[in-house]
């Protein structure tokens, strides 16, 4: 799968021939060993477990206690925010789309190594983009009458920007920093130049509500949900497809070509990624990401907070690229510093065995969650989830669903079971 690193081992010494061209000493550093490394495996679990997570339904419980400010607060970071902003919710994606750049100089490393061909490399990356996208589509066809093409998801975001990665996965830094300021500047630039909606514009009927805190005025009015250049996009491309009714607009105000400055987000993680194959202590690089996530992130914050550009993750704006890339690079730091130079891989073992096999994660788990509930509540008696009281029900009932699928990702990783693109 995309989303992790080949388990190939890595040598210590890579011959010329077998390095993709990043611009960086050839010997690897020897916290890399011939084994997996522990940060990329960490970091990638920590991701899928806040995915795993929204079992534990936690605006129920903030609704069935409405005077708990603990419970708010964890719903709020278990829902998306409605336009501007972040929750910890919305870091989930950045994350994958991170972790699929950094994981990427580790691949060409192994296939490389296995001395695969550039052509069978672009091969297999093509096919990779192509499995993604037709399992974003089919996931989002699931109960429905036929299929519904559609491209905002996870998924289909990664697979429409994955073959461009690869690409600049075969360059120079210097030319993937280019890529990144090219997207950055340009999308901006789309958004800034697209002109505004006329004064009798009728934003309800696109799913906005001009008295809303999320509807912007002024200059920020360019990032307005469905009245911009993605949602201008996709009312034509979206109805080349057969649909079960025309597409006027998305809910959520996501769009196709978010995958683009999707696609800056996956060059931030490969950039990442390429810095962590080089000779230097695993702590010299880890104090390195703390810098670039805390100059990221607050570069994005203040391009926000001067109005040049709201960061918004729904459409994956400049301002939301940088600022969750901050926190993308903060997290790397610190599973860098955990794992990779102070060796406590071992200790995050639980949730390493969750991001090993992400696509049973991402895939497979909410169809089961219905039925592992309600075979739990056949064989154990109706009321095991209210064993604490019916106002506990929705997160007994969830930390119940969410230790069955891990016991099944343990039996899965005793047995070498991975499920991979």
């Amino acid at each position: 799968m995309s989303l992790e690193h080949e388990p190939v081992p890595i040598e210590d010494t890579i011959p010329d021939s077998l390095l993709a061209p990043t611009g960086d000493s050839l010997d690897l550093p020897a916290h890399l060993g011939k084994s997996r490394l522990g940060s990329i495996d960490a970091f990638r679990g920590f991701a899928m477990f806040l995915l795993m997570a929204e079992a534990l339904h936690l605006s129920h419980m903030a609704r069935n206690f409405p005077e708990s400010k603990i419970w708010k607060t964890l719903a709020y970071h278990q829902t998306h925010v409605e336009w501007i902003g972040c929750s910890l919710h919305d870091m989930i994606q950045p994350s994958f789309s991170f972790l699929v750049g950094v994981s990427l100089p580790f691949s060409l490393l192994s296939r490389r190594q296995n001395g695969q061909s550039k052509k069978k490399m672009t091969l297999h990356a093509i096919w990779r983009a192509f499995a993604l996208v037709t399992l974003g589509i089919f996931l989002r066809s699931v109960g429905r009458k036929q299929t519904n093409f559609t491209f905002e998801d996870t998924l289909s975001q990664i697979g429409l920007g994955y073959c461009f990665l690869f690409l600049l996965g075969l360059k120079t830094r210097k030319v993937q920093w280019i890529a990144l300021s090219a997207i950055l500047i340009s999308y901006w630039a789309l958004f800034a130049a697209y002109p505004l909606p006329s004064t009798n514009f009728d934003y309800s009927a696109v799913g906005l509500d001009k008295n809303s805190s999320s509807f912007l005025t002024g200059f920020q009015a360019h990032w307005n949900k469905n009245s911009n250049p993605a949602w201008a996009f996709d009312t034509w491309f979206m109805n080349l497809f057969p649909r079960e009714k025309p597409f006027a607009y998305n809910g959520g105000g996501y769009s196709t070509i978010s995958f683009i400055p999707t696609l800056a987000t996956m060059i931030l993680g490969l950039i990442a990624g390429g810095m962590m194959t080089r000779p230097i202590p695993a702590w010299k690089t880890g104090l390195q990401f703390v810098v670039m996530g805390i100059a990221f992130a607050a570069l994005g914050y203040g391009i926000g907070e001067m109005g040049m550009c709201p960061v918004v993750k729904k459409i994956w704006t400049p301002s939301w690229i940088l600022f969750s890339g901050g926190i993308c690079f903060a997290f790397l730091s610190f599973f860098v510093f955990t794992c990779d130079a102070a060796g406590m891989t071992p200790l995050f073992w639980p949730i390493r065995i969750i991001g090993a096999n992400c696509i049973y994660v991402y895939v497979v788990i909410h169809w089961w969650n219905g039925f592992i509930q309600s075979n739990l509540k056949t064989h154990l008696g109706q009321n095991i989830f209210q064993a604490f009281g019916a106002s506990y029900e929705p997160v007994v009932a969830g930390a119940s669903v969410m230790m069955v699928h891990w016991l099944i990702l343990v039996w899965m990783d005793r047995n070498k079971i991975r499920i991979r693109i």
